[in-house]
C-alpha cells in the first residue's frame, strides 16, 4: 500500500477518525448513561493517547533516535526485540 501524500485526503481521514470516535463515545454513554462511564471513557481515551505519544514520539526522540516506527505492530516488535538484547 502506498503512503498517503495528498493533504486533503489526510485531513479527511483525520476528521473521519474524529467523527468515529465521537460517535462511538456518544453511543457508549447513551447506552450506559452515568457520570462514572463518561469519566472512565475519558480517562481511557486520554491514557491510550498518551501511550500512542509515548510509542511514537518519546521513544524516537529520547530513547532511540535511529528507529522510525511504522505502526503499533512495529513498536511491539521493537519492544520485544529490545528485551532480547
Amino acid at each position: 500500500m502506498a503512503d498517503l501524500k495528498n493533504p486533503k485526503v489526510i485531513w479527511a481521514k483525520g476528521i473521519l477518525f474524529l467523527l468515529v470516535g465521537v460517535l462511538a463515545s456518544a453511543m457508549l454513554i447513551a447506552q450506559a448513561a452515568s457520570l462514572q462511564v463518561a469519566v472512565l471513557l475519558g480517562i481511557s481515551i486520554w491514557a491510550f493517547c498518551r501511550f500512542y505519544y509515548f510509542a511514537f514520539y518519546v521513544i524516537e526522540h529520547y530513547v532511540d533516535a535511529e528507529y522510525k516506527f511504522a505502526g503499533l505492530i512495529a513498536f511491539a516488535r521493537y519492544t520485544l526485540q529490545s528485551k532480547r538484547r
